[in-house]
């Protein structure tokens, strides 16, 4: 017998509406960057995608040049789909990107409407789907005006490629110019994707009160700070650790400072006196921020998952907490 979901899977969730949009957002969504590539378990794909559709997870968010190698990951989501999820395929939200190197010459990169295009319709062969619920721009492109790369995004949605349109990586001024035009073009903007955690905050300077005031939201990626949020890496880094992994670029032993590591500690205090883990503390934290609808996790195990949306038990601080965390940060 095959995959038969959790019949109560919405019960526990309360979904966040993206801006002024008619799309909800589960409060946590569960990110395909690493661990569902090609070296990875494709059986451990599996059970990962289903406990987090049974835990309400409705939100799966992939980009074109996900792996290693790129795009294993949106390949391997198209055999978990055909294999557990044909027939729930309108309760899901699927996302993609593209704005990074996926193939060689000159329009394999960057924001031209040709990359863009080709690139989501490589995506779409490679996951199976007629559509995707979100498509975005994945950094800013400096050479490409960006009118030709919010054009590129307007006329996806026109094609039914793609239900929504977003950008990730771009600052909160480029971010209000790609607003204004698409809304000129008539496609409404209503998602950045943007890295934020109790240790990288550079959404709070003036980004999220840019989206909460044009009626966006944010899915805040990188809540736990590739682990650092956790216990995990306290007493050293592990060798199946993200900073242990050759081709995670965006952690390395430097990160793991002992200025970071004492901050990492305090808060694992504040944490324990609420009754949480500080990687649960740590994601309610950031959905205290007024415009983010979601924090987008990442996880090798299901029992991660598990604990990450346990947090949701827990969403609420006290006045003394919020003061006391502020205190351990700054």
């Amino acid at each position: 017998m095959g995959y038969m979901p959790n019949e109560n899977r919405y019960e526990s969730i309360t979904y966040n509406r993206c801006g002024r949009s008619g799309l909800k957002l589960p409060p946590i969504s569960l990110g395909l960057w690493n661990n569902f590539g090609g070296e990875d378990v494709l059986e451990n794909q599996r059970k990962m995608l289903r406990k987090a559709f049974d835990l309400g997870i409705t939100h799966f968010d992939l980009a074109n040049n996900y792996g290693p190698p790129p795009g294993s990951a949106e390949e391997n989501f198209r055999r978990m789909m055909e294999k557990d999820f044909t027939g729930y395929r309108d309760e899901m939200v699927i996302s993609t990107k593209a704005g990074y190197t996926m193939w060689p010459g000159p329009y394999g990169d960057w924001g031209s409407k040709k990359y863009l295009v080709s690139s989501l319709d490589q995506s779409l062969s490679r996951m199976g789907l007629d559509y995707v619920d979100i498509f975005y721009h994945h950094r800013p492109d400096p050479e490409t005006p960006l009118e030709e790369t919010m054009a590129a995004l307007d006329l996806i949605v026109r094609q039914g490629k793609a239900l929504y349109v977003g950008i990730s990586n771009y600052n909160a001024e480029d971010t209000e110019k790609a607003i204004d035009i698409l809304e000129k073009q008539g496609t409404p903007f209503i998602i950045h994707q943007a890295s934020y955690s109790m240790l990288n905050r550079w959404v709070e300077n003036g980004l999220t009160d840019l989206l909460d005031k044009r009626g966006a939201g944010c899915i805040a990626f990188v809540p736990l700070a590739q682990g650092l949020l956790t216990d995990k890496y306290v007493n050293g880094i592990p060798k199946d650790s993200r900073a242990a992994k050759q081709y995670i670029r965006s952690l390395n032993e430097k990160d793991i400072s002992t200025e970071v590591i004492e901050k990492v500690l305090q808060l694992n205090e504040v944490a324990k006196n609420r009754g949480q883990t500080l990687a649960q503390m740590a994601l309610v934290w950031i959905l205290q921020e007024k415009s983010v609808v979601s924090a987008l996790i990442g996880a090798s195990k299901v029992s991660q998952i598990e604990e990450n949306v346990k947090a949701l038990e827990n969403p609420d601080f006290t006045a003394d907490e919020l003061t006391r965390i502020e205190e351990i940060l700054t």
